[in-house]
Parts: structure tokens; sequence; C-alpha cells
């Protein structure tokens, strides 16, 4: 999700200015998400200039309430309307150092999973320590937060059956016979050379 969508579907509710839309994105996402006050500024500025929100009315401490157009209550409609797809590629930092470690020369990618391993049931342990109890109450806030840390729970339990399944697949290499030298091939493209005599 971006904060763009956020930050107008909250606006969908009513006008608000700047530091309310961060109490009311905090109190919708359970305090999961913090965003800072000039995050929130520059979101509705790149807004306004899409022609999303405008600006309303100062109240008498001159705050600057924002409100959304009809087309922003078209784009939150849609937005919440859209399942969310992932996309087919990933830029999923562990992934990516997964795969560049079995690739290089030298490197103890059985240690490196370990270590995450240690951190990631960490992490697993202390979201579910964390876990309000709340949710089954009437509590908006306790519901919100909830829906969040169950969200993180399962992506700490899912990250943990990917590295036991990449060490399994890495255990069919045996003696690291994946890791390779740097290609001799030169691609085409790229930046030329400087001509020293100029």
């Amino acid at each position: 999700m971006s904060v763009r969508q956020g930050l107008m579907a909250i606006l969908n509710q009513g006008p608000c200015y700047g530091y309310q839309l961060r109490t009311e994105f905090d109190r919708r996402t359970g305090s999961t998400w913090p965003l800072n006050v000039g995050q929130i500024y520059n979101t509705l500025d790149r807004l306004e200039r899409d022609g999303l929100v405008t600006k309303a009315d100062l109240d008498e401490q001159g705050h600057v309430y924002w409100k959304i157009t009809d087309a922003g209550s078209s784009e939150v409609d849609n937005w919440l309307g859209t399942p969310v797809r992932r996309t087919g590629g990933t830029r999923d930092e562990l992934a990516i150092k997964l795969a560049l470690a079995a690739t290089l020369p030298g490197v103890d990618v059985a240690t490196l999973i370990e270590a995450q391993r240690q951190v990631s049931l960490a992490q697993l342990d202390e979201l579910q320590r964390t876990q309000p109890e709340g949710a089954a109450t009437n509590d908006p806030r306790a519901l919100a937060r909830s829906i969040v840390i169950d969200s993180m729970i399962c992506t700490a339990e899912a990250e943990l059956r990917w590295l036991d399944r990449a060490e399994r697949r890495l255990a069919q290499h045996p003696e690291r016979s994946m890791a390779f030298e740097l290609s001799e091939e030169r691609p085409k493209r790229g930046r030329p050379a400087r001509d020293a005599s100029r």
C-alpha cells in the first residue's frame, strides 16, 4: 500500500489537516506504520498537483484543511475495490542477498541462513508476544493492530519456511557447485571510456 492511497481513503471520510491525517493513519493501522508529518505534506502536495485533493478552510489555530476531490474519491473507490496483486519480481533484500551469496565463491551460505533464522525466530516470538488480546473486543484500534500484526506473523512464518526450503535446495549442490566467477563476456552497453587526450 502506498501512503498516497491511505491518506486519500482517510480524506474520503472528511477534511483533515496534516497532523490529524498522521494521527488517523496511525489509529487505523494499529500504530504499525509510522509516518512523519513531512512525508504527509509532500504527499498532499503531489495529490493536489494531480487534482485528487484540494486545500479547504483554515481553522482558528491556522491549520490548513485538505479535502478530497471527486477524482480522488473515485481513485479511493477503485483502490479499495481492486485486489492487491503481488508483482512477479522481488525487491526483497533477504531473497536477493541469499541468491547472490549462493553464487559467490567463498561465502558460507549455511551460516548466513542460520543467522537469519535466529533473527526471524526472535522477530516471530516478539510479534506473537505483542499481539493484542483485545482483538475480540469492540476496540477498533486493537482490531486494526491485530490485523496488521497477524500479517506480520504470517510473513515471519513464511520467511522461516522459505529459509528451510532454501537450505534444502542448497544442500542438493554440495561443495558450493553453484558459485561462479565473474563472466568474461562483456555486455555491449555501458558507459564508454573517456578519451584521456581530451
